[in-house]
């Protein structure tokens, strides 16, 4: 089994070399990238698994957030260019942590008329700071029992596929499509460990050139990235750094968060890098 990994990224420095390290580690055999607009290090990043051989870089410039379009144009590639038989689309801050063996283990034992699968899991880890100082996978090593939002809502699911030359991957990474019609896609032992909110300076210039691009899209209704539009319109009347401080946690809430249930030590990546970087030394 060949399975590539495809990855829409933006000036996500801070995360993406750890992202691509552990699902190249996990199973993944190959990694197609898109680039869109990085202003930081992150194109450098990618050059350099370029060099390497495992990771097709392409850029992006289009500044309308595009995503489903981008992401079934490297779905595609992943079928037609890299002869692959699965293929995971994954954001930098997602980590698809196998419950059992590695990502191909996984998705080798799924039935041979299943097309696609979601992840069971899909969890966000909370932040501890403003400022994010140190390596996330050291720092953020509490998580949200249930998988909500930030309204309360449960996180939409995100799915990988069987590779196949006319999937068609819809906005979020949350369906995928094959003439008109959306996929069937039973979990499967993945819980995506997700990362959204690092450091509120991460964050704010994520919402900032995400939400922009949204809003300049005439292709999507107020529908869709609802989440994008709501930090975006908080970012241009001046509330989003107080809207983030809200959601950093003090001991005390952790504290609270992990007696009653609602919050959860996980630290199964920390281990991994320590691991990691262990075997490297």
């Amino acid at each position: 089994m060949k399975l590539v990994m495809t990855l829409l990224v933006r000036d996500e420095e801070d995360i993406v070399a750890a992202n691509i390290d552990f699902h190249l580690a996990r199973g993944v055999d190959f990694v197609i990238a898109t680039d869109n607009l990085s202003v930081d290090g992150t194109t450098g990043i990618l050059r350099e698994y370029e060099r390497r051989g495992v990771l097709r870089y392409i850029s992006q410039t289009d500044d309308d957030y595009a995503q489903g379009r981008w992401v079934t144009h490297m779905a595609r590639l992943a079928c037609t260019e890299h002869g692959a038989d699965w293929v995971i689309n994954g954001d930098a801050d997602e980590f698809w942590w196998p419950e059992d063996g590695d990502l191909k283990q996984v998705l080798g034992a799924v039935a041979p008329s299943c097309a696609a699968v979601r992840a069971a899991l899909r969890t966000n880890f909370v932040p501890r700071s403003m400022t994010g100082n140190g390596f996330f996978a050291d720092t953020m090593t509490i998580r949200q029992r249930d998988p909500i939002n930030d309204f309360g809502a449960p996180l939409v699911p995100k799915i990988c596929h069987r590779a196949v030359p006319d999937i068609e991957v819809t906005q979020g990474n949350h369906a995928v499509m094959r003439s008109g019609m959306v996929l069937d896609a039973p979990p499967a032992p993945i819980t995506i460990l997700h990362f959204p909110l690092r450091s509120y300076r991460q964050y704010s210039n994520k919402i900032a050139k995400g939400g922009a691009a949204y809003a300049r899209n005439p292709n999507f209704g107020p529908d869709i990235g609802h989440g994008w539009r709501y930090s975006y319109r908080l970012l241009q009347r001046g509330e989003l750094e107080a809207h983030v401080r809200g959601k950093v946690l003090d001991q005390e809430t952790i504290d609270a968060g992990l007696r009653s249930g609602r919050l959860l030590y996980d630290e199964r990546l920390k281990r991994f890098f320590a691991a990691a970087g262990a075997l490297q030394r």
